[in-house]
């Protein structure tokens, strides 16, 4: 059957219709056709506006992190798409399934010059080179087909964001179309079998391996536990791989305890990683047999060939090498205590690491293990990244290699949206908090009642250590003026609190998150020692003859 629609109630039924009912953004002139639609579904489709379009933006990527889903913001061209941009190059970097959806002028201006509203030279080549793929929907009878195309290279393969623009006469203009949704196309690469025997082979010979996890092996915990178990095999975990492999088990490393097993370790399985620190900063041991697994065939080779090359999701992968190691039915001693010892070793290396590590203890006493935590480019949340224990998947979200200042908050209340039922607490310094501060106000108003821990040290605290430190005391740029952060909170009706202590942080917390406010707790803190040669254990080569 068909049915005649604008092409901005096409866009609002087809997010419906693929399972889609939440919405992060600010209308305007260009998409009024579409939040037009969006009211007359507002009993289907949730829509969060924010003050500014990075805030929903960045909700958006905190939605799609913290659940796997699809998360969609939808906002005005030109300015309103550029303001979105440093949120969808983050979600690029942690590939996220981040859907922008941006108006555009008239379809017959675009590229004209005309300096019509919003307008700038080339919106869709930006688009572009920040999403795996981005289309212009040219007539409202393309938006099923180009709405299916964009959702199935999203969902393929390496999730990643992609980007639709939709021309003002396209979301205002109407032709038929039909009722049912274009099923999404999701291929998935087959396993090798050969490339796995030769992967069991390499493993069934090895006496240490060792096995490296990031973001692609999310959904793969528990073949990387019955791997690591099966290996007897510690679990290297990045930043992004946090939470595949609970901190409670035994194998479970980050990259604190990283450099020593790599350099001991004869063969290698990475799994949904780039591998990027280890092999540009560690360095590849000569004698180690690598073994890669990654679902995107350009990881593959990204620093070289390996010794065993596998093109596949993690999960079917894994399962056909699990198998395969079955039938080898090799059995390895325990390296239980080896591994629990570490553990205590690493343990009483980042105890050195102060203040940074007693708040870090605060917060994760206080967070339950289901708990999701948002960490952001200050002194707690590096620390956080060697140091806090992670114990379930999608729990710990890190802007990975973008570095992303300001994300914090923002990605913290979408990931609140995304989770409604778990405490969500977002890390954060008083530089990078106040670039989306005003989202305070978007947090009050749609009681996303997130904990925001704030720690003040009236400045960007990194860059003037390292103003000190590297270049003789040349202090530039770097020194801050806040506002009192408590009474900032309580203007919009959220719950301000200011604490002094790690203790008092700890307890603040476990009293703030069942609040059904918005909370924000200021830690006023002094400058930080620099963590990074203290969360490293010492190599195992050095003292050798």
């Amino acid at each position: 059957m068909t049915t005649t629609r604008t092409g901005g109630e096409a866009l609002v039924e087809g997010l419906l219709a693929y399972g889609i009912d939440t919405i992060f953004g600010l209308p305007g002139v260009q998409n009024d056709y579409f939040y037009t639609a969006a009211y007359d579904a507002r009993d289907r489709m949730r829509v969060i506006h924010t003050r500014h379009e990075q805030g929903a933006a960045y909700m958006a990527l905190g939605y799609a992190l913290a659940s796997g889903r699809t998360g969609v913001y939808v906002v005005v061209p030109g300015p309103g798409f550029l303001n979105t941009t440093a949120a969808l190059s983050t979600a690029y970097a942690t590939n996220a399934p981040v859907l922008c959806l941006t108006g555009q002028i008239r379809t017959d201006q675009i590229g004209r010059g005309y300096g019509m509203l919003h307008e700038i030279p080339d919106q869709l080549g930006i688009m572009r080179s920040l999403t795996k793929r981005a289309r212009r929907i040219e007539d409202p009878s393309e938006v099923p087909a180009i709405l299916a195309e964009v959702l199935s290279a999203m969902h393929s393969d390496r999730p990643r964001p992609v980007g639709l623009e939709a021309p003002l006469d396209v979301l205002s203009g109407k032709a038929e179309m039909a009722e049912d949704a274009v099923p999404l196309d999701l291929p998935r690469p087959e396993v090798d079998p050969a490339a796995i025997e030769e992967a069991a082979m390499l493993l069934s010979n090895a006496r240490k391996p060792v096995i490296l996890v990031g973001g692609g092996a999310m959904d793969a915990g528990e073949e990387v536990q019955a791997l690591a178990e099966t290996l007897q095999a510690p679990v290297i975990a990045s930043a992004s791989g946090r939470g595949v492999l609970t901190s409670r088990h035994p194998f479970s490393h980050t990259y604190g305890a990283g450099p020593r097993l790599w350099e001991q370790a004869d063969a290698a399985v990475a799994i949904g990683t780039r591998l990027s620190t280890p092999l540009m900063q560690w360095g590849k041991p000569d004698l180690m047999r690598l073994i890669r697994i990654d679902i995107d065939s350009q990881e593959l080779g990204r620093f070289g060939q390996a010794d065993v090359s596998i093109l596949a999701d993690c999960r079917d992968a894994l399962r056909a090498l699990l198998a395969a190691l079955g039938r080898r039915n090799t059995e390895r001693p325990s390296r239980r205590v080896e591994m629990l010892a570490l553990h205590d070793e690493m343990e009483s290396i980042y105890e050195s690491i102060q203040p940074q590590m007693s708040f870090v203890r605060a917060i994760r006493n206080a967070l339950p293990d289901n708990g999701i935590y948002v960490e952001e480019i200050t002194q707690i949340g590096y620390v956080s990244r060697i140091t806090m224990p992670v114990y379930q998947p999608r729990t710990y979200l890190s802007a990975n290699y973008q570095g992303t200042l300001g994300w914090g908050f923002a990605t913290a209340l979408g990931a609140k949206i995304a989770a409604p039922d778990r405490p969500v607490i977002s890390v954060t310094g008083d530089g990078g908090f106040l670039f989306a501060a005003t989202e305070l106000a978007t947090a009050v108003k749609h009681r996303i009642n997130t904990v925001t821990v704030i720690f003040n040290d009236e400045a960007y605290g990194n860059v003037r250590r390292m103003q000190k430190e590297r270049y003789g005391g040349r202090i530039i740029a770097s020194e801050l003026l806040n506002p009192d952060f408590v009474a900032f909170a309580e203007s919009f009706g959220a719950r301000g609190i200011r604490v002094g202590s790690p203790q008092a942080l700890q307890d603040a917390l476990s009293d703030s998150l069942n609040s059904d406010l918005p909370v924000l707790i200021e830690v006023p803190v002094g400058e930080m020692p620099a963590p990074w040669t203290r969360m490293a254990a010492p190599s195992a080569q050095r003292g050798r003859s």
